[in-house]
């Protein structure tokens, strides 16, 4: 099975590339990040407006373009490439899939169709630290991120035909800008302690924000208090606790956008890494003629490749096994210009937890490369202000929110049943016969 990308793929990468090498250089990153919103207005204005890049996954019966997982992985690759800082990840990678796979039609109807068109952006919040845990990624149980009905967190209380929230969630992505914010809180005291999802709109009274100071400015986080807010319940409540299902279930998906990220970003570092050695002498020659520096540039080329590699196939995962493009569904079932999915619909082991997998993969490629490239820009790399920092910032802060890379593998391997756990058959992430081998730059999986 060929994975090559099709036209509208490499039109999609493309694009982009040409959009962020006019407006988002290192220079332009470092003064977007320091405006209060913590981006470029007219920067988010192309992506998302001109490009459509927020209602790049979301079906066409909500103004979306209806492409898969693969189109997604293909533009955040591009993204991270330039470490864009854009609310883009909090709308398009974790509200809206969240809406989408857990809304009603009547919550769908009346805010993905404005989240596609660009003019609404999402944000999810959840208490404390609990991101990564609460998208499925590094373990617990549902809603056990969220305390159980303890003391902390947010609290849920109904009133009337509406509900109530009080309580603080530390670091939200994009949460100071955000015009509607999808907050995680406990409800039922401690006997019925239950998950649930709540919409809460920016503007709300008694709802405070407050930019945090973060170590990588690309990703803009908020400190949010909610002081008796007006709340309204995102889908049903469900004895189970129906909202921390929903983050689960598109956890996976979440992490095949940030090892997309991180494999762009990696990339590129490396991309810089490589100019510069070629160009530095010492002794009279370039520093990159000696073989110590190629055998450790080429130690990192492998690993940015590995991740590549294992970023695609967890996209097509996630695309339940097609190869995918930008067609929607034709009647029927069948998807334009695709190849379909073989028969049972998914891949050997069910694709679990494989973006998991790749974002590790994707994160510590990109801490290598970061950190070569400080090393091989010498005096000047080591300062704060050379741009080498903004990935090495970028692989931390990313580390911090949704791994670390040691947990994101254990709790692969955990899933995948490797130890004698309870995974799938044939693990998680075992090779489908006839999958993809994803053909990039002379790198295969």
């Amino acid at each position: 099975m060929d994975a090559a990308c099709t036209a509208e793929q490499d039109e999609i990468r493309r694009t982009l590339r040409a959009a962020l090498a006019e407006r988002c250089g290192p220079d332009d990153v470092k003064a977007a990040v320091r405006t209060p919103a913590g981006y470029d207005g007219a920067l988010w204005a192309v992506l998302a407006k001109r490009l459509g890049l927020p209602g790049l996954a979301l079906p066409e019966r909500y103004g979306g373009v209806g492409c898969g997982p693969v189109d997604s992985a293909l533009a955040a690759e591009e993204l991270g490439r330039a470490l864009a800082p854009t609310p883009l990840l909090a709308t398009a990678g974790l509200a809206a899939p969240v809406l989408l796979a857990h809304g009603t039609p009547r919550q769908q109807a009346d805010h993905l169709p404005r989240i596609a068109a660009g003019d609404l952006t999402a944000t999810l919040a959840v208490p404390g630290a609990a991101l990564a845990t609460a998208l499925g990624l590094v373990g617990g149980g549902p809603g056990d991120w969220a305390g159980g009905g303890l003391a902390g967190g947010v609290q849920a209380r109904a009133e009337g035909a509406g509900w109530r929230l009080y309580g603080q969630v530390d670091q939200v992505l994009d949460g100071h800008t955000a015009e509607l914010v999808l907050v995680a809180a406990h409800t039922g005291g401690y006997a019925r302690s239950r998950t649930l999802l709540f919409l809460v709109r920016g503007c709300a009274p008694g709802l405070v924000r407050v930019r945090q100071t973060a170590l990588d400015e690309t990703r803009p986080r908020a400190r949010l208090e909610l002081r008796d807010v007006g709340a309204e319940l995102v889908g049903e409540d469900t004895a189970d606790g129906g909202g921390a299902a929903a983050l689960g279930r598109v956890g996976d998906q979440a992490a095949v956008l940030l090892a997309a990220e991180a494999v762009g970003a990696a990339d590129h570092a490396l991309a810089r890494t490589v100019a510069h050695v070629k160009e530095r002498e010492q002794f009279g020659r370039p520093i990159g003629s000696f073989q110590a520096v190629k055998h450790r540039l080429a130690d990192v080329y492998v690993a940015v490749q590995a991740a590549r590699s294992a970023a695609y196939y967890a996209a097509w995962a996630a695309g339940a096994g097609r190869q995918e493009g930008c067609g929607q569904p034709e009647e029927g079932g069948r998807q334009e210009g695709c190849g379909q999915q073989e028969e049972g619909g998914q891949p050997e082991g069910g694709g679990e937890g494989v973006g998991g997998l790749a974002l590790a993969h994707g994160l510590d490629a990109l801490r290598r490369a970061a950190a070569e490239a400080v090393q091989f820009h010498g005096g000047i790399g080591f300062t704060w202000e050379h741009d080498a920092h903004l990935y090495v910032k970028r692989a931390a802060g990313d580390e911090l929110l949704f791994g670390p890379v040691h947990r994101l593998r254990a709790h692969a391997a955990e899933r995948a049943g490797l130890f004698g756990g309870t995974g799938s058959p044939g693990g998680a992430g075992a090779r489908k016969r006839g999958a993809p081998a994803v053909r990039v730059a002379g790198a295969g999986v």
